[in-house]
């Protein structure tokens, strides 16, 4: 009997020996890839964001945009501060991390906060149309050619689970076609004007501002990173990029993504994505800290990366970093009238090209509607001419690369393109397409520019090449 107890007594030691080395081995792991860290980061800047930049109401970011996200920010619990523009996320209890809204960078992490900074109120203009207001002409202003009762239930459709993070969760939906309004539509709960977050739409916007820079302001597209920066607006990494082959890669290699750097696009807790955007400090020194891996130019590669050591190339054309920051709002957005419009940026000061661009639906029509017209604007030029041919050629001439272009989707592009096997998708669509369910396409055969923001987790949940196709087929030829 007394061998029996001690060998359930060893037993029971050895199990609960088992149970402290998996803790361990769970504890090391999250903390070796700063999973709680990059959590955090993500759950402050993403509720500070949607607070003080969007304008949205405070209750239910939390259960709305992160935890859907992944199950390990169920252990997230979330603080704001109205009066300083800050929020604060805790892992666990133990981990914390601080967003605060600052001038002209939006919401930043881990910085001081700046009390003097307004936070963003949407607009409620529905009293102009589009594009001096946030309204849509009435359906009876459509046109003879127009499928009124089509393009009425294409748009009901496309808010079918909207509010609901495990269906579609349509957030937005604008259709224009000849620089008219058709369809302007915030989902249930967001007010007209309201920043919507475009995720990677953000990188087409970067390629905007490198092209108006490149044409502008001196900015060498086919110049060596390492020789684009002005003396004295030079980042530490360039020095040791002269030291190997990446100082061959060009500033038009960053804009097509042929960089070569040994990177991926990794979006897992512990993966290279949520690393750099929340994990470190400075996204571009981390991106260009990365060895080559293939010679540049030679292969594409989809990078939000290449995104932000553009951005950083582009803040080397400013001779103080306020002027850079400045630069999207008095260069594109304010002379397009996109008043919510707002470029993150990083802690270390750089544009968060990849990422973080927030604007309402209709401010993301506003920059799909200048794409289309090659830059102007109401007479102006706002961007330089040439910009849509630059963002409709292809990175490569062979392989996936033909499906992308600067910074740019060529979702109709016949041989590589998203849309290559949808029928009804022009092969000159050039899209803007965000990680969840975001897209502005721009059909210029067509004289249609189609918005679509959301906030879909599962992505079966929406098929953007269907909603493109549909809305055109109610559009006339």
């Amino acid at each position: 009997m007394a061998s029996g107890i001690t060998w359930i007594k060893r037993a029971v030691w050895a199990l609960f020996g088992l149970i402290i080395a998996l803790l361990v081995l769970v504890v090391g792991g999250l903390m070796y890839y700063d999973i709680p860290g990059n959590a955090a980061g993500m759950a402050a800047k993403g509720v500070c964001s949607a607070a003080f930049v969007a304008g949205r109401p405070r209750q239910g970011l939390v259960a709305q945009d992160v935890l859907p996200a992944s199950p390990v920010l169920a252990l997230i619990t979330v603080s704001i501060i109205e009066a300083e523009h800050s929020v604060t996320a805790r892992f666990a209890g133990v981990v914390a991390r601080r967003a605060v809204l600052l001038r002209a960078r939006g919401c930043v992490l881990d910085l001081e906060p700046d009390a003097a900074v307004k936070p963003y109120t949407p607009s409620t203009d529905l009293g102009h149309t589009w594009p001096q207001g946030e309204a849509a002409i009435p359906a009876t202003d459509w046109g003879a050619g127009v499928d009124s009762a089509k393009l009425k239930a294409v748009a009901d459709a496309a808010f079918i689970g909207a509010g609901d993070p495990l269906a579609a969760n349509a957030r937005g939906l604008a259709v224009v076609q000849h620089g008219r309004m058709l369809v302007l539509r915030d989902a249930p709960g967001f007010a007209a004007g309201t920043g919507l977050h475009g995720w990677s739409m953000t990188k087409t916007v970067t390629g905007m501002l490198t092209h108006k820079l490149a044409a502008e302001m001196g900015l060498p597209l086919e110049a060596a990173v390492v020789d684009a920066f002005p003396a004295g607006r030079e980042p530490t990494w360039v020095a040791d990029w002269r030291k190997d082959v990446r100082r061959s890669i060009k500033v038009s290699d960053l804009l097509y993504m042929r960089d070569g750097l040994a990177l991926t696009e990794d979006y897992d807790p512990w993966g290279s994505v949520p690393h750099m955007l929340w994990g470190t400090p400075d996204a571009a020194a981390w991106a260009a800290g990365h060895p080559a891996e293939v010679a540049p130019g030679t292969r594409w590669r989809y990078l939000s990366a290449t995104a932000n050591l553009l951005a950083a190339v582009a803040r080397g054309r400013f001779s103080s970093d306020a002027e850079y920051w400045d630069y999207p709002r008095k260069a594109l957005f304010d002379p397009i009238g996109a008043k919510s419009a707002v470029l993150e940026t990083d802690s270390a000061g750089n544009w968060i090209g990849s990422s973080y661009l927030w604007a309402s639906v209709g401010d993301w029509a506003r920059l799909g509607q200048l794409m289309l017209q090659d830059g102007q604007w109401s007479g102006q030029q706002v961007l330089p001419a040439g910009w849509l041919k630059r963002a409709s050629t292809p990175a490569t001439a062979q392989g996936e690369g033909r499906g992308y272009g600067a910074l740019s989707w060529l979702y109709g592009n016949p041989q590589a393109g998203e849309c290559k096997d949808q029928i009804g998708v022009p092969s000159d669509t050039v899209v803007m397409a965000g990680h969840w369910g975001q897209i502005v396409a721009i059909v210029p055969s067509r004289d249609a520019v189609v918005v679509r923001l959301g906030w879909t987790f599962k992505h079966g949940q929406f098929d953007d090449c269907k909603l493109i196709a549909d809305v055109l087929s109610a559009l006339p030829k």
